[in-house]
């Protein structure tokens, strides 16, 4: 299944408490669960928080579903990007 970068801007969420993270993650969740009764299939990896955006990971069928997650959950995508490959430092060996 593709992977995708999903940059959303969001102020301040650097700053937002436990609670709040936990809420907007359960957010996303009843919508990704809403999404696979329907048989779309969509999941949530991580996120990384920065001050002013998120950058969260997902495997979906297609950028399309992507964006219908952002859409019923209400968190921004701000841009989509289909990740094509990984490297890390065990890239460099033999």
């Amino acid at each position: 299944m593709p992977k995708f970068m999903i940059e959303r801007d969001i102020p301040d969420i650097g700053t937002a408490d436990r609670d709040a993270l936990r809420e907007a993650a359960g957010k996303s969740n009843s919508v990704l669960n809403d999404m696979k009764a329907e048989r779309k299939n969509i999941q949530w990896e991580h996120s990384y928080v920065t001050g002013n955006k998120t950058f969260c990971i997902y495997l979906a069928d297609n950028a399309a579903l992507v964006d219908e997650h952002a859409a019923r959950s209400g968190f921004p995508a701000t841009k989509v990007t289909e990740i094509k490959r990984v490297i890390d430092p065990v890239t460099a060996e033999g």
